[in-house]
């Protein structure tokens, strides 16, 4: 059955290097679904493609039943990128403000949506700060209120903990359960096997190429490895 999200033989190319190859793959409504892999394996273009950001050299990509992308569908999702996209001299509000009338949100629910997607990643105090005075993890933090304010059906993360502490990873990834349970499907792109634990079905890439999919438990349990390192392993994911 096609998920929310469904991905056919996606191929994708930058001149002479191919990048993803022969890619499918569906995303259940509802779901955190992990793209798990090292640096180079194609996570980052996977996602940009889905979000409509970036055209496949072939293949195709459905969301909802209908070909990606439309100005309609940009609207039902939520992209964080892995670096910040802020503006440093205005107030955390003035940043969300300007991203709530790109999203076309009207003024008194810009208002309300502001302070719901504020409330969540815990920075309801700051709005009113400049965000050049933001730690590294209030602007992290502050990237995906930005990717919420229109409440969108699919929320596309690209290594949304990067460089941040632990205890702040925890913290995000526990709103990322809340933001779940209200019904958002989830994709989160990582190369660390604790993050990869916390989704509820993974995608392994390596090279471009997708090697086993499930849910970390049954990636284990198929792969005979009492880790999820192992069972990376145990699919070709070790170096060539």
């Amino acid at each position: 059955m096609e998920g929310i999200v469904s991905l056919r033989d996606i191929r994708m190319s930058f001149g002479k290097e191919t990048v993803l190859s022969g890619i499918n793959l569906d995303v259940r409504e509802g779901e955190i679904l992990g793209l798990l892999g090292p640096s180079g394996s194609g996570k980052t273009t996977m996602v940009k493609i889905i979000a409509g950001l970036l055209q496949p050299t072939s293949g195709s990509v459905r969301f909802k039943g209908r070909p990606v992308p439309s100005l309609e569908q940009m609207r039902q999702i939520g992209y964080m990128a892995q670096s910040d996209a802020l503006y440093l001299e205005l107030t955390a509000y003035e940043n969300f403000d300007f991203f709530a009338s790109i999203y076309g949100l009207s003024n008194k629910e810009r208002k309300r949506q502001i302070e719901r997607a504020a409330k969540i990643v815990d920075l309801a105090d700051h709005l009113r700060k400049p965000v050049e005075h933001f730690s590294g993890g209030m602007k992290r933090r502050m990237s995906l209120a930005v990717s919420l304010l229109h409440q969108p059906q699919l929320l596309i993360l690209d290594e949304p903990t990067v460089g941040i502490d632990p205890v702040l990873r925890q913290s995000i990834w526990n709103q990322l359960h809340q933001i779940r349970e209200s019904g958002t499907t989830i994709i989160v792109t990582t190369h660390v096997m604790d993050e990869a634990e916390k989704c509820d079905r993974l995608a392994l890439l390596r090279g471009g190429i997708l090697i086993a999919e499930g849910s970390p438990q049954q990636l284990k349990e198929t792969s005979g490895a009492s880790t999820l390192e192992g069972a990376f392993l145990h699919f070709g994911g070790a170096p060539a």
